[in-house]
Order: C-alpha cells, then structure tokens, then sequence
C-alpha cells in the first residue's frame, strides 16, 4: 500500500487491458477505484476480486460515446462521495484499415469514443474539479499520437486530436493537474476487434511479439497520481524495449 492519502478515482474502460490493470495498481496502492464500461459483467467479477483482497472499488455501466452517460457516471461518484480526485480516460478502440477501404462506420466510431469520449470526460469532471480548487485529468493516448502509419490515419487522427486536447487543458489549468499517457505496442484488446481482417491479424501479431504487459502502463498512471500536489507530470510515452 502506498503513503499517499487515498484518492477517488474513476477508470472508463476498465473491463481489460490496460483499464483493467490500471484498477488494480491503483486498488493495492489504497486508492479507490470507480470502474465504467459497457461490459458490466466484467466489472462485476473485477470489482469483486478487488473487494476480496480488502481494496475499494465500484463499478457502473459506462457508453463514453453517450454525453448522459459519462455525465451520470462523473457525477454519481461525486454525489456519494463528495468529491472527485482523479479521472483516467482511458476508453479506446483501434480499428486499422486504408482509407481507401472506406470503413467510414469504424471511422466514426473511432472518433466518438477515443475523441468525444474524452471531450465528455473532461466536461463532466472539470467544472467539479475546478469548484474544489484541486483534480487530476488523465488521458491515455497512444504512441500513435506522434506518428502516422499507412493503415491507421483515423485512429491516429484521433489520438493527435487527444494529445492537443490534452496539451491545451494543460495550459488552461493551475488547479487541475492534467497528464497525457502515450503507449505504444501493450498487450490488450485493443486488436482483437475492428478494422481490416488482414490489417489487424499483422497488429495483433505485432502486439504480442513486441508489446508490453498493460500492468506497464498502470505503472505510469500510478506514479503521475503519487507526485505531490504541486508537481503535474504532463507527458508520459511508455514503449517496450523489444518496439525499438
């Protein structure tokens, strides 16, 4: 367990990879976690184990594409307990495809969860951030943020758009610390589903031979939310060795 006072902290996405390892760092350091995803089941099982080994934790069902949705979740936790410390935005989808493969639904979807998922994050927790004089905003982007790969100009496009966002939050802000976590190649979900079958068997192959453990990440996160009050870790990219 960590020295650090226990926090309040909301994870989206947190029925695997790295939201799911991101609970339970930040769960064993004492903090306490509230857990949103659309796969309830999931969070009910994590909840579950965290609860077991004495950590407190919560889960709600979350649509970070839904403004409502994110708003409710946000403001739930902040009505039971008074107050929120530390949103991550951590929901994200990574559909790979040429655009000239035109899969304008997956493009769509990209932007409205690892975009506007972030956008609806933020305007719910920060005017609560902001009355309390004190929060700390997390978004996890990706090494995608800094480059452009043939087969991923959406989900890059939409990861550049988090890091400006993120960058400009950061400017605005004295009370609210702002921190943008960019990894790339980590062992999750985030290959398994979407884009085009050829293109994302190459990904998920190239995930799993170069990428890190998720737990990496949490790791990142934990020491951005562990750095005194007065100290806001701004960027973190995380790659493994093996990624080069």
């Amino acid at each position: 367990m960590t020295s650090a006072p226990s926090k309040i902290v909301l994870i989206t996405g947190a029925s695997s990879g790295i939201g799911e390892a991101t609970a339970r760092r930040l769960a064993a350091d004492g903090h306490h976690v509230v857990l949103g995803a659309r796969r309830v089941d999931r969070l009910a099982v994590l909840v579950e184990q965290l609860r077991s080994a004495g950590a407190a934790a919560d889960y709600r069902e979350l649509d970070v594409t839904g403004r409502d949705s994110v708003r409710a979740f946000v403001e739930d936790v902040h009505d039971r307990h008074g107050h929120i410390d530390v949103l991550v935005n951590n929901a994200g989808v990574m559909a790979l495809s040429t655009l000239d493969a035109l899969r304008i639904d997956e493009w769509e979807q990209m932007i409205d969860v690892n975009l506007r998922g972030t956008m609806y994050g933020i305007a719910a927790a920060l005017p609560l951030m902001r009355a309390r004089g004190q929060g700390h905003i997390i978004n996890i982007g990706s090494s995608a943020a800094y480059r452009v790969d043939p087969t991923a100009a959406l989900y890059c496009a939409t990861k550049y758009a988090v890091r400006a966002l993120t960058e400009g939050l950061r400017q605005e802000s004295r009370d609210v610390r702002v921190t943008l976590v960019s990894p790339g190649y980590t062992h999750s979900e985030l290959t398994d589903r979407g884009g085009d079958p050829e293109v994302r068997a190459a990904a998920h192959a190239a995930a799993e031979e170069l990428g890190m453990p998720a737990s990496a990440v949490a790791d990142a996160i934990a020491y951005a939310i562990a750095q005194p009050g007065t100290v806001d870790v701004n960027e973190l990219i995380i790659r493994s060795t093996a990624q080069g």
